[in-house]
């Protein structure tokens, strides 16, 4: 169009210094990408980025279909599955058994023991027979035999009253009801946050479900603008500049659809984390 006379020369130099910007451009997001490559690969302790590639999944988003469930639905599933509640569920159990082991401090304590002994000695004789006329004969008395002769057995019961140590036990018994207590707040503050978390989760969620249907819109009305403008520009009846801004206002536009649909898809895994669900890149 210049060599034919219809359009001055600025307008071709205009073209040609955005055509350098993009090519500049384009040479920076190469090297970004590369440098993105070599990071990656070093955290995976690979040797070498060469032959490294990503797979980028194809990913396809039903636009009309609502995120399902509600918060209370979601908020009763992951109270029986995250760790934190069952934590804090666990911790209310033990407070509440060491109660009922500071209350028996209360009761009496009975004790029964059991002893059995027994004695040898070697100096000991055994009596093996009588003489009529001296009287006991004595022998050598075995060892087994001295075991066996002389055990002795006893067995008892002690019962011990827990009187003097009772302001002991009661304070005991009210340190464990406070830290039910304790305990009880605790498990009621971790299922707050959780709800909250959820509702959070939620509200994101549909809130990017809409920015995603708005972008798409918005992509489909800036494709035909900018069409519209790129044939005006080919004909001479527009400028260079307004080609340039329709044509970024359509890479905008294109740029904040994907933003739009991976951060709808990233909080829809984030309510499947909630529901207990298996993360997968399926929608």
């Amino acid at each position: 169009m210049f060599d034919a006379g219809s359009v001055a020369k600025g307008n071709l130099l205009q073209i040609e210094a955005q055509a350098a910007s993009e090519e500049l451009q384009l040479i920076n997001l190469k090297n970004q990408l590369g440098i993105s490559y070599l990071n990656l690969t070093q955290m995976l302790e690979l040797q070498t980025p060469e032959g490294f590639e990503i797979v980028i999944p194809e990913i396809k988003i039903d636009t009309t279909r609502a995120v399902t469930g509600n918060v209370d639905d979601i908020f009763a599933e992951a109270q029986g599955l995250r760790p934190e509640i069952k934590s804090a569920e666990l911790n209310l159990t033990a407070r509440e058994l060491d109660l009922k082991i500071a209350q028996g401090g209360r009761s009496p304590t009975l004790f029964m023991n059991h002893s059995i002994s027994t004695m040898y000695s070697n100096i000991r004789k055994k009596i093996i027979g009588i003489d009529p006329s001296s009287g006991p004969l004595y022998g050598e008395y075995p060892f087994s035999d001295q075991v066996s002769d002389n055990l002795n057995y006893g067995f008892g019961f002690t019962l011990a009253l827990p009187i003097l140590n009772g302001w002991q036990v009661n304070t005991n018994i009210s340190n464990s009801r406070l830290n039910i207590e304790n305990s009880r707040y605790a498990l009621e503050g971790q299922k707050k946050q959780l709800y909250k978390n959820i509702q959070q989760a939620y509200a994101d969620a549909l809130a990017a479900l809409k920015k995603y249907n708005a972008s798409i819109k918005a992509v489909a009305s800036m494709e035909e603008s900018f069409r519209y403008t790129e044939q005006k520009f080919n004909v001479g009846m527009v400028t260079p500049v307004d080609y340039n801004a329709a044509k970024t206002q359509l890479l905008n536009a294109q740029s904040d659809m994907s933003q739009a649909k991976y951060e709808f898809i990233f909080k829809t895994k984030v309510l499947d984390f909630y529901k207990g669900l298996p993360l997968t890149l399926n929608q």
